[in-house]
């Protein structure tokens, strides 16, 4: 996908800085450097030798060196983030992927908030905010139409009691509790480009897994190992393709295997969560790089099978393949849409219903193409059939077919037998 100059100005900066950073050895935290990691539901400290935790290499940063600045946060984050950090005193911070499309140039998909504050003193702080979510709850705040979704540091504390225990015990020396406290959310996120945490009003940003890094060479790769993130949440295999196709990342070659691998376990998720991934992926003007990554990985033949049989039939053709109108279709609707203009549902869907007929009308007409010229070939077989006398066994068990010598020769015939 295409880059922006400006992006492009910003992945040299980026470069430069991060080379400049590691040849100074600029850190957030000096020290020794203590190692322990965490792996999703596995707290480890035995296996540091293998997967250490280096805490000089976290980093923090001045945003305004990318380009950032409070004007490019819309107006109801910002708020959020205002009533939090001023009226209520608790820390808070842009995450997820709206750092990581800033740091791109990129119009963000929505706004992700997270907070020192519980959830309970979140809603608190709100005129309209309600706390939804089972597994991980979340407090959706209501401001100037928009929705923000906030979520706070307890929650992860709260879900995993256990595994807060060991790490709280295991603070390296010399680190300070903030930055391990953000460094403990990072462990539980998908993707390293997604771990960033951004605060405007000091302008900083904190990057604990070299998503930086990740995002200057346009690689995506999980926090913890691919293979257990991804059995940890078989989501993540859809929402790396989805950030993929958008952003025209490549993967990790550990990503990528592990996606190959583990692409079935998709098949556990609800088809709510499915249909809610296929619509990000479909919506939001990436679906033809979004289709392409569903094919390469032999995810399109689970998630929409009719669509898959389609493509495979296009595939041994290469003009056909070149000129599918469902892979234009797709690309004429991406030019209309951006995560700011999604479309509905019912447009992507409209188009698979037409590939659906596009392709069983040329089963249709290969079925009556074989039809045709079975008829043909066996044209003069049938020809003798239909000429032939019947013979008296015939006329025996099928008196229908014989012919009739006088009006009487059926009662006759059953007189006889």
């Amino acid at each position: 996908m295409s880059i922006s100059v400006r992006a492009n100005r910003v992945f040299l900066r980026l470069k430069t800085l991060i080379f400049n950073l590691q040849r100074s050895n600029h850190s957030l935290v000096e020290g020794g450097g203590s190692k322990t990691r965490f792996y999703g539901d596995i707290a480890l400290d035995s296996a540091a030798e293998k997967s250490p935790v280096d805490i000089s290499m976290w980093k923090k940063l001045d945003s305004r060196i990318f380009g950032l600045s409070m004007s490019m946060i819309s107006s109801p984050s910002w708020i959020v983030l205002k009533i939090l950090q001023g009226e209520g005193g608790f820390e808070a911070y842009l995450v997820g992927g709206c750092v990581r499309d800033l740091l791109l140039n990129k119009t963000p998909k929505d706004y992700d908030v997270i907070t020192t504050a519980g959830l309970t003193q979140i809603r608190k702080q709100f005129h309209r905010a309600e706390i939804v979510g089972r597994r991980f709850p979340i407090c959706r705040v209501h401001v100037k139409g928009s929705v923000i979704e906030v979520s706070s540091f307890e929650t992860v504390a709260e879900h995993a009691k256990e595994k807060e225990t060991i790490l709280l015990s295991q603070i390296p020396t010399g680190c300070d509790v903030k930055d391990f406290v953000r460094w403990r959310n990072c462990m539980h996120r998908d993707f390293t480009i997604n771990s960033l945490f951004y605060d405007p009003f000091l302008n900083k940003i904190y990057d604990y897994v070299n998503g930086m890094m990740d995002l200057s060479s346009l690689k995506l790769r999980t926090v913890i190992p691919a293979w257990l993130s991804f059995r940890e949440d078989h989501a993540r295999i859809l929402r790396g393709l989805r950030i993929a196709a958008r952003l025209g990342l490549s993967f990790s070659k550990e990503t990528d295997k592990a996606i190959q691998n583990l692409s079935s376990s998709i098949m556990n998720l609800d088809k709510s969560r499915l249909m809610m991934e296929l619509n990000f992926m479909l919506s939001y003007g990436a679906s033809e790089s979004s289709l392409h990554l569903l094919w390469k990985f032999n995810l399109l033949k689970i998630i929409l099978p009719i669509h898959a049989a389609h493509l495979a039939q296009k595939a041994s053709n290469q003009y056909a393949q070149r000129s599918d109108m469902l892979m234009k279709l797709f690309f004429n609707m991406d030019k209309l849409l951006a995560c700011d203009r999604p479309c509905h549902c019912g447009l992507w869907t409209k188009i698979g219903h037409r590939t659906i007929l596009l392709y069983l009308n040329s089963l249709l007409f290969s079925w009556m193409k074989i039809g045709v010229r079975t008829i043909l070939l066996n044209l003069s077989t049938f020809c003798s059939c239909f000429g032939r006398r019947l013979t008296n066994e015939h006329f025996t068990r099928f008196w229908q077919f014989a012919p009739v010598r006088d009006k009487d020769w059926p009662s006759n015939h059953f007189a006889r037998s």
